[in-house]
């Protein structure tokens, strides 16, 4: 009966209805961040250890709010900034920004060695080492290596 009572209610208030749409809307714009940010194993915990998992779990949630954090931070010195040179900002204005902004963040780092004047040793394929023993000690242990 409560759910009846609620799905109707839901069905004849629209702005319930908006309310609803956005709050899910936010949710499921969370998950989808936090998911980009988990982005090793596409997700999976592969690990049947509970401790393991609640683990990869609690460290993905601490690395998803961090950045929302971080990103929290940069839109308010933004902000602070444009404020200062002038501009007007609406309240409604700063409720359509989100702190789920990934385009700054490199996943993967960015190794170079250019910046520290390291230059790296020429590949060498070649490999000073006599297999000799080793091929006859096999033969050997097959059986081919003696005479007839």
């Amino acid at each position: 009966m409560i759910r009846t009572v609620q799905l109707l209610r839901y069905l004849s208030d629209a702005p319930l209805r908006r309310r609803v749409t956005a709050a899910t809307n936010k949710v499921e714009s969370f998950n989808r961040f936090s998911q980009w940010i988990g982005f090793g194993n596409r997700g999976v915990i592969a690990d049947n250890d509970p401790i393991e998992q609640e683990k990869a779990m609690k460290f993905n949630a601490l690395l998803t709010n961090a950045v929302i954090f971080h990103n929290a931070l940069d839109i308010a010195e933004i902000v602070r900034q444009l404020l200062e040179e002038g501009w007007v900002i609406d309240p409604e204005d700063l409720a359509h920004i989100s702190p789920y902004l990934t385009e700054h963040i490199n996943r993967f780092g960015e190794y170079s060695t250019h910046e520290l004047g390291i230059q790296p040793d020429a590949y060498d394929p070649k490999l000073d080492f006599d297999f000799t023993p080793l091929r006859e000690q096999d033969l050997t242990a097959a059986g081919l290596g003696q005479a007839a």
